[in-house]
């Protein structure tokens, strides 16, 4: 008998910077390959303004154990899923900052498998971030399946009575020894004042983040616990790049073409079936008729494909986008309506302070926690989710927490390379 495989450490952290979140799929793997963090039950700290737990809609799922294929599917909404799918990673804690509501606060399990009648890979969550995008299967339909743990915690930016004094602020934040953990029943690391719906009184900035170490996986996870460290510089300050992509009435048609229709909360498993059916005929539709006008956009088609939609908005939208592009990229318009569906994509570019406050509340929320095992963080700035004016700000401020929290790190700029081999290429 083998006798197990040894568990291999860094002499540092590894910190791996990528453009597209996408990307750190690679340094993950490399990272399983050489034995410092398990081939199984990985648990991740994923800290963005976005979930990323979509999956890609029509990729088969076995492309999951043939790494090059997977890493050429994958996207920045997609990359997390597959990994559940093919038994690397168990548990993630989405953080995320209060402007973010994609999926409710609280502990969410389920299972993510291959869906029999289409050897696709769906789960059986039936929270509308899923049902939106058609990926719920009932558990019957699902075979191969793996059970998958998402704790959703919200972290707010921390409060100081002067933001002027916010290195002082942090270094007293650094000198305290772990607080109580309280936790309010949204799921959120705030003071006892944060409302459990999750409103706050004060919209622009709510209330305090206190570390929490009584959170789901944050509580279970131990001194030599291996884990992934997972951040989205638009975790910060994030936009949402379609707005300036689109006038606001072109934004307004996107949401009507795309709107879900929300099952109720009671539904049983056959409406709920039914109401992904009619999600996929609707997207199925709309792909279509967008990759139609990429052939032939002249009048005719255009009111032929309205009328088959149904919405006579369509022919006023792209009227709109001709007017202002003779030939407009449908191919993006179909992308940016795919994100209006129950609710927009997060659109809220921090201030400065707003910032520090949120690396402060980072701080304390990290600091209980053992070292992980990697890191990976995501610029997200050339496509604007992250805006780039503070994306150099914001990542030298968070290195800074890290490097405080954890020691000395081994940092890899990857974008850097990228981009300087993209700068030869077109030399």
């Amino acid at each position: 008998m083998k006798p197990p495989p040894v568990k291999r450490s860094y002499s540092k952290i590894p910190v791996w910077i990528v453009e597209d979140h996408h990307e750190v799929v690679r340094h993950i793997y490399r990272a399983i390959g050489s034995r410092h963090i398990p081939l199984k039950d990985v648990k991740m700290v994923h800290l963005d303004s976005h979930p990323d737990l979509l999956i890609p809609v029509s990729m088969a799922a076995h492309t999951v154990f043939d790494k090059e294929a997977l890493f050429s599917e994958l996207s920045i909404e997609n990359w997390i899923m597959p990994m559940v799918y093919a038994g690397h990673v168990s548990h993630v804690a989405w953080l995320h900052p209060y402007w973010a509501q994609q999926i409710r606060e609280g502990e969410h399990e389920m299972c993510v498998g291959r869906d029999s009648s289409t050897n696709t890979i769906r789960v059986t969550s039936t929270d509308d971030y899923f049902l939106s995008d058609a990926l719920y299967v009932p558990p019957e339909q699902l075979e191969d399946g793996k059970p998958f743990r998402l704790s959703v915690v919200r972290v707010d930016p921390a409060h100081t009575s002067d933001t002027r004094n916010q290195e002082n602020s942090q270094q007293n934040t650094e000198k305290k020894s772990k607080v109580d953990p309280e936790v309010g029943s949204s799921g959120s690391c705030s003071d006892g004042s944060q409302a459990a719906g999750g409103s706050s009184s004060t919209p622009e900035i709510p209330s305090a983040a206190k570390a929490s170490d009584s959170i789901s996986l944050l509580s279970e996870l131990k001194q030599d616990d291996p884990y992934i460290l997972d951040i989205d510089l638009d975790f910060f300050s994030c936009k949402n790049p379609f707005k300036e992509m689109y006038t606001q009435d072109e934004y307004c048609i996107l949401q009507e073409l795309y709107s879900f229709e929300r099952p109720r909360e009671d539904e049983d498993e056959e409406l709920l079936c039914e109401c992904v059916e009619r999600r996929t005929r609707q997207l199925e539709d709309l792909e279509a008729a967008f990759a139609d006008l990429l052939e032939d956009d002249s009048e005719l088609t255009v009111e032929r494909l309205a009328h088959k939609l149904g919405m006579k908005s369509f022919v006023k939208l792209v009227c709109s986008l001709k007017s202002r592009n003779k030939s407009p990229d449908y191919e993006m318009v179909h992308q940016a309506g795919l994100t209006c569906d129950y609710s927009e994509l997060p659109h809220h570019v921090s201030s400065e302070a707003e910032i520090q406050q949120l690396m402060l509340a980072v701080h304390s929320v990290l600091q209980p926690l053992p070292k992980p095992t990697l890191i990976t963080m995501s610029r997200s700035s050339l496509d604007e989710y992250c805006p780039p004016a503070q994306v150099d700000s914001i990542q030298s401020n968070i290195l800074n927490v890290l490097e405080t929290l954890f020691g000395s790190l081994d940092v890899h700029k990857e974008y850097e390379e990228a981009s300087g081999e993209n700068a030869l290429q077109a030399s």
